[in-house]
């Protein structure tokens, strides 16, 4: 007789109050903004380099480089966020820390927004919201509340590699929306 595994179910991932929690890096914004990019929280790779979007398969720089038209991928570090300052486009997270294993969004537990508010009151020419995937727009626009009325708010698609839904060109007609900040 020929009996068949039997498929297990997938096991939750265990989260412990030992886990490392993680944290944000600072905003990167000027006075001048009027783009702010919202993502969720770095992943591993971005936190291990210290840099947002660190991972080398992560297409922000290239999205954002083919939206303003700057070479942002052929810079280091410091010269790219000057670069998206001298275009008026911001950076930070909507979440300060969380636990999480990996780098996927769907694995943040435990997480404690930004105070976006707090930094709104810091951005007066800020015209544009712009939220790097689904779950940073569900906790920014929760956030927000209703302060959200007073921007364009855009819901960008994940740069992330594990975004695989739509194709390059498909995320950058999306990304094209932040017009030339």
């Amino acid at each position: 007789m020929v009996t068949r595994k039997q498929k297990s179910e997938p096991r939750p991932i265990a989260f412990t109050a030992t886990d490392p929690l993680l944290a944000s890096f600072a905003p990167v914004v000027a006075s001048d903004t009027r783009t702010l990019i919202l993502g969720s929280l770095p992943g591993v790779a971005s936190l291990a380099a210290g840099q947002y979007y660190g991972h080398p398969h992560n297409k922000f720089w290239k999205l954002v480089e083919d939206v303003i038209g700057v070479a942002l991928t052929e810079m280091d570090y410091a010269p790219r966020l000057q670069a998206l300052l001298t275009h008026r486009i911001g950076l930070w997270d909507v979440i300060a820390n969380a636990r999480r294993i990996g780098s996927l969004d769907s694995n943040i537990r435990d997480h404690t927004q930004n105070d976006l508010l707090a930094l709104l009151e810091n951005l007066p020419k800020l015209e544009t919201i712009a939220f790097n995937g689904g779950t940073a727009a569900r906790i920014g626009l929760k956030a927000l509340g209703e302060r959200a009325e007073a921007y364009r708010i855009l819901l960008l698609p994940s740069s992330s590699p594990a975004h695989a839904a739509l194709s390059y060109g498909q995320k950058l007609e999306q990304w094209r929306q932040l017009g030339g900040c």
